[in-house]
């Protein structure tokens, strides 16, 4: 049968690969995101804090290519379970800083080899391939979004 729309062919499509593939690197997550009470979005908001220990939402949003729709219930959530802090900045009372806990800090141990676990699975791709997805990847986060 021929396709009057080719445009509509979802192996046209440069979203749909990322958004599938995007879906199965979260459920890859779960199994040990999951018995932690995590989610994958709060897990990189972690990462973050964890590195950073402190930062406001707009950096947080940034960092994480999340907006503060996203961020907001989210951090409510991990403020009211003791894992981070969230304050209004005294320069500025519109920025919200968000500061990780002592508890939030202490989830890190638990966290700190599901990277080497997820790794010992395998990939289909080599190690330059890998290097090579991550940077295109980011410039596409970085520039205009193209063709889809």
């Amino acid at each position: 049968m021929a396709q009057e729309y080719e445009q509509l062919l979802i192996e046209n499509q440069l979203c749909f690969p990322m958004y599938a593939c995007g879906r199965k690197i979260v459920a890859a997550y779960n199994p040990y995101l999951k018995p932690l009470g995590l989610t994958y979005t709060q897990y990189i908001v972690f990462m973050v804090l964890w590195e950073k220990e402190s930062v406001n939402v707009g950096q947080l949003g940034g960092i994480l290519h999340l907006d503060a729709g996203t961020l907001t219930p989210l951090l409510k959530t991990l403020e009211k379970e003791g894992y981070v802090t969230r304050e209004r900045s005294k320069e500025d009372e519109r920025v919200t800083i968000v500061t990780i806990t002592k508890k939030g800090n202490a989830l890190k141990e638990k966290c700190k080899d599901i990277p080497l676990e997820l790794s010992k699975k395998g990939s289909p791709l080599t190690e330059k391939d890998t290097k090579e997805l991550y940077r295109l990847l980011y410039k596409f986060l970085e520039g205009s979004p193209g063709r889809l």
